[in-house]
């Protein structure tokens, strides 16, 4: 007895989708387009990072152009001229979007997933608070307060990293992402014993992954790009303040600098840079967030898309 050791007569190879004349314009158009348009959002990138590396008298002749014409590192020289402030305010801001964002995206995906349960009896009343609150405030005052007086938590990063925790409009956002899992999921659960917290945990928070990375990227800039409670509650006493407070005072104490040498008539041997500061400071404060949105855009994008979809 012998076998068949012929290959198959029909084997499916790949084929090629043979694109017409006007497919391939249309597609060279479109790749043009999107081409130009990326180039049109990366320039002013470049165009800071160029003027960041120019001398403050380049800047002044020519304007802002994508080359420096005279390099100069002086701005980041005044801005590093304390590496350990700066270490400490880096690692300070890191701290607080990492806690902040993780507190945040727990409680936020429970309220949201409790709000969306059908059996939860107050859920229209909390919605309507919640919702109440994103259109009025008490304002400022109250607010200083809430947290200086009543919580006591003056020269305190809690007073920073509270407040950011949680917005009403992040909640609605992941409530109306859990109406996109099925509510027999939860329903099983319930047949197979698990509880509230279990059925959360095991069964709902691993389907919400494009909710978790597009409002986690929303606290997480928050938190990066915080500077007015800092302003606020955090005094000279405190040793380490937030990156974008720390090069706030840095600009605002080369300005007065510069304001009172020009009242004084005195002459510097080194000009102080203005705009070169600013772009500097730009690059110091956006350069390592940027860094963050290769690794979730695609639950970005498709966390948008379930949103908009879902609202």
């Amino acid at each position: 007895m012998t076998t068949n050791s012929k290959a198959p007569a029909h084997v499916n190879h790949p084929t090629h989708v043979r694109l017409d004349t006007s497919d391939k314009i249309i597609r060279t158009v479109t790749y043009i387009f999107v081409g130009l348009f990326s180039l049109i959002c990366v320039l002013p990138f470049w165009m800071i990072v160029a003027s960041s590396f120019s001398s403050e008298s380049a800047i002044r002749l020519t304007g802002f152009t994508l080359w420096p014409s005279e390099v100069s590192t002086y701005s980041y020289e005044l801005l590093l001229r304390s590496p350990d402030q700066m270490i400490g305010a880096y690692v300070v801001t890191i701290c607080l979007a990492v806690v902040g964002t993780a507190i945040g995206l727990f409680i936020i995906s429970m309220t949201g997933y409790a709000l969306q349960r059908k059996d939860f009896p107050y859920r229209n009343g909390i919605m309507f608070y919640i919702y109440f609150t994103s259109l009025f405030s008490a304002g400022l005052v109250p607010f200083y307060l809430l947290i200086v007086q009543t919580l006591n938590l003056r020269d305190s990063y809690f007073a920073i990293l509270l407040p950011l925790l949680m917005s009403p409009w992040l909640i609605v956002l992941m409530k109306n992402f859990v109406k996109a899992i099925p509510h027999e999921i939860t329903e099983s659960g319930k047949i197979d014993g698990a509880g509230d917290f279990r059925i959360f945990y095991a069964l709902v928070l691993p389907s919400l992954k494009p909710a978790l990375a597009t409002i986690g990227l929303f606290l997480a800039l928050g938190y990066w790009n915080e500077w007015y409670y800092s302003s606020l509650f955090l005094t000279s006493q405190t040793e380490y303040r937030p990156l974008q407070y720390h090069l706030y005072n840095v600009i605002n104490k080369v300005a007065s600098l510069r304001n009172s040498v020009a009242g004084s008539n005195v002459t510097l041997t080194t000009e102080l840079p203005s705009e070169t500061l600013k772009m500097a400071t730009a690059v110091l404060a956006t350069g390592p967030i940027i860094l963050l949105y290769p690794f979730v855009q695609k639950y970005f994008v498709a966390g948008l898309t379930v949103g908009s979809v879902k609202g």
